[in-house]
């Protein structure tokens, strides 16, 4: 894979020392493991009603073409899959990928796979009806280009589903110090307090390429029951669903 300028080098050497981990639920990514079904809920039903389906059909994502990116190892790739999905997942990571390309293959699903940055698909653009981006650009080194050449992949109509971490003190004490260094759910380092982005930093980058922001959700741990559900409150993890003008 070339080289781009939205890649960290750091990010991606530390996701691959940890490659191995990506399926195990009790292992350094369970946090993604727990956040998976109020992500999953939130991409269905945003994607089913802006789309015209029924989010509790069998295959509500039926036919739409969805790229994952900064797919990991495919926590998201696989459900939406079977949500019936035309998935492509990129990420930087080359272990990474191979991990998800094994375990999709281990379930029987196809879903494409690629060892690419979102900048290297400028013969795409307009392909996919639908990117995702999930916990992936407080990881990349140049937010302006990756917001950049991932909104030029979706066509008009289509819709862009992101999730990160809001820059503000709470998520400092919580997701930085709390996460990593007191309840140890994640591996110091994982974060960067500073690439932390706020939402209206987000919709400012991808607003001029059409898209406008539609709903932004929180997502909010309970440690009683150990779960995470959705809130209003975007002081720390917050959803976001986005959709590109159509073409008059």
């Amino acid at each position: 894979m070339s080289k781009s300028n939205s890649i960290s080098d750091d990010e991606i050497a530390r996701f691959a020392a940890i490659a191995d981990d990506w399926w195990d639920p009790k292992g350094k990514f369970r946090p993604l493991h727990q956040l998976n079904p109020i992500r999953l809920q939130f991409i269905r039903d945003h994607l089913a009603t802006h789309f015209g389906r029924h989010p509790l059909h069998d295959k509500p994502l039926a036919g739409l073409k969805i790229i994952d990116i900064g797919c990991g190892g495919g926590l998201l790739s696989e459900p939406l899959c079977r949500m019936g999905a035309d998935v492509t997942g990129i990420d930087a990571g080359l272990e990474t990928i191979g991990i998800a390309a094994h375990h999709a293959h281990q379930m029987g699903l196809s879903i494409n796979y690629h060892n690419r940055a979102p900048e290297s698909l400028a013969d795409e653009k307009g392909h996919y009806d639908v990117a995702v981006n999930m916990e992936v650009v407080e990881h990349v080194a140049n937010l302006g280009t990756f917001l950049s050449a991932s909104s030029s992949l979706v066509r008009p109509g289509g819709a862009m589903v992101l999730s990160t971490i809001n820059r503000s003190l709470k998520s400092l004490v919580l997701a930085k110090i709390g996460a990593e260094y007191i309840l140890r759910w994640l591996p110091v380092g994982t974060h960067d307090w500073r690439k932390f982005r706020r939402p209206s930093e987000i919709a400012n980058y991808i607003r001029p390429y059409g898209f406008n922001v539609r709903v932004l959700k929180g997502m909010h741990y309970d440690p009683l029951q150990d779960t995470w559900g959705l809130s209003n409150n975007l002081d720390v993890n917050y959803l976001m669903f986005a959709t590109r003008n159509k073409i008059n």
